[in-house]
C-alpha cells in the first residue's frame, strides 16, 4: 500500500500564494496520475487537478484554473500544489491522491477513482 504525506499547508492572507508537496513512498509513483482534492469545512470533498504519469497533461477545476498549477517530480516520488491568487472560498483541507490504476485514461475526478489518499494539509485564507 502506498503512502502518501502532504505538507505545506498553513494560514495565507487572501491574494498569497503557498505550495503543496506530496511525496509517495514505493517505486510506481511514475506509472500513476497523481491528484489534489480540497473538503471546505460542511462541504463534500471536491477535485482540485491531477497531472498525468509523465506530467505532460494535465487537469484542473473550473474553480482553480489560471490560479493552480500542478507539478511532479517522478525522481523524487512528489507532486506538487502552487496554489495563487488564494482566495477564501480555497480554504479547506487539501488531499493529495493517487489514481486507481496504473496508467489511467480516465481522469480520476471523483473518489471513485482514487486508490490511496494522503492524511490532508489544512489551508486557511484570510480575507
Amino acid at each position: 500500500q502506498v503512502q502518501l504525506v502532504e505538507s505545506g499547508g498553513g494560514l495565507m492572507q487572501a491574494g498569497g500564494s503557498l505550495r503543496l508537496s506530496c511525496v509517495a513512498s514505493g517505486r510506481s509513483f511514475g506509472s500513476y496520475i497523481m491528484g489534489w482534492f480540497r473538503q471546505a469545512p460542511g462541504k463534500v470533498r471536491e477535485f482540485v487537478g491531477a497531472i498525468n504519469w509523465s506530467g505532460s497533461s494535465l487537469r484542473y477545476a473550473d474553480s482553480v484554473k489560471g490560479r493552480f498549477t500542478i507539478s511532479r517530480d517522478n525522481a523524487k516520488n512528489t507532486v506538487y500544489l502552487q496554489m495563487n491568487s488564494l482566495k477564501p472560498e480555497d480554504t479547506a483541507v487539501y488531499y493529495c491522491a493517487r489514481s486507481r490504476l496504473p496508467y489511467n485514461s480516465r481522469w480520476p475526478t471523483t473518489e471513485a477513482d482514487i486508490g490511496s489518499w494522503g492524511q490532508g494539509t489544512q489551508v486557511t485564507v484570510s480575507s
